[in-house]
């Protein structure tokens, strides 16, 4: 029995899964990978790091790519909500520099994945949010590259109210745009 359904998105290998939730009166239970499950769905992915983040309200992270070594990566919130962001930067690619983003929300049963060759990046909407992503290459300090998160030629549509209240990090602040 699969517990995923996929849904495509428009830019090409970004996939929005939905994993079934079995609830009753003590909580809950949900799968949130499993290798056969997501070969059956044509997904071939092998995850070799695991992390998680917590971050406060107004928070924007990323957004962030490897430059040699690419990562995948499978994200889901297990607290709070966000607004995140996968942008295509695969040179050749008919989407390039397009964007797409989801609300991911604790206990929506839904993941995000985000296929190498995108820059990835998400904003807190909850007073708090707890972050997990699973990775298809390793962290390598020295190979990060990221891309500016309010880059005009990239247009990503962040549901912020005041950018002067958004909370990042000064490295995130002075990143390039698509263009530089």
């Amino acid at each position: 029995m699969n517990n995923f359904t996929i849904e495509r998105l428009p830019l090409e290998g970004l996939l929005l899964i939905k994993t079934k939730i079995y609830g009753d009166e003590r909580g809950f239970f949900m799968e949130v990978f499993n290798r056969r499950s997501f070969e059956e769905l044509g997904l071939n992915v092998d995850f070799v790091q695991e992390n998680r983040s917590r971050s406060r309200k107004g928070t924007l992270r990323g957004l962030h790519f490897q430059k040699t070594h690419p990562q995948g990566k499978l994200v889901s919130v297990t607290r709070g909500e966000v607004f995140d962001v996968a942008v295509d930067l695969r040179k050749g690619s008919a989407t390039f520099g397009k964007w797409h983003g989801v609300r991911l929300t604790e206990g929506d049963g839904m993941l995000f994945y985000v296929p190498p060759g995108f820059a990835h990046g998400f904003y807190v909407m909850s007073e708090t949010a707890d972050f997990m992503y699973q990775c298809t290459d390793f962290y390598m300090p020295a190979d990060e590259g990221g891309l500016l998160w309010n880059d005009p030629s990239v247009g990503i549509e962040w549901p912020v109210e005041d950018e002067a209240q958004i909370v990042i990090a000064d490295k995130d602040r002075a990143l390039p745009t698509l263009g530089e």
